[in-house]
């Protein structure tokens, strides 16, 4: 459980100042260090981002940044997409979760990648 809450912590952490979501460096962690299969860990990363949205929600309405009508649209085409994904996770073979879950990261990390070059030669020189 310490090392749950350790891995947690730290992929917040890093996705934090990186920009990234979460569950691209906690599912894998789930998986490699805790030994999670794929499906349960994207469904505990899944289940971990309901206090920091709810948390992050409430303190941006405080600020006034919180559209209520819009949120509630968003929120629930969220919910269908969810339920979906589960549906569909839970019939596709845990390699093929495995492999998509290892593209997604490809494509982030070239993300990235290019948001960094684009940054590094637009700054003027120091």
């Amino acid at each position: 459980m310490i090392l749950a809450v350790v891995l947690g912590a730290t992929a917040g952490v890093v996705s934090g100042l990186l920009g990234v979501g979460g569950g691209i460096l906690f599912v894998p962690a789930l998986t490699l260090v805790l030994g999670l299969s794929q499906v349960r860990a994207e469904a505990t990363s899944l289940l971990a981002i309901v206090p920091v949205a709810l948390a992050g929600a409430w303190r941006q309405n405080r600020y006034g940044n919180v559209d209520p009508h819009d949120g509630a649209i968003i929120g629930g085409l969220s919910a269908a997409g969810v339920l979906a994904g589960v549906a569909l996770a839970n019939v596709v073979p845990q390699r093929a979760l495995q492999l998509a879950f290892a593209a997604l990261m490809l494509v982030v990390a070239t993300r990235l990648l290019r948001r960094f070059f684009r940054a590094r030669s637009a700054a003027p020189d120091a």
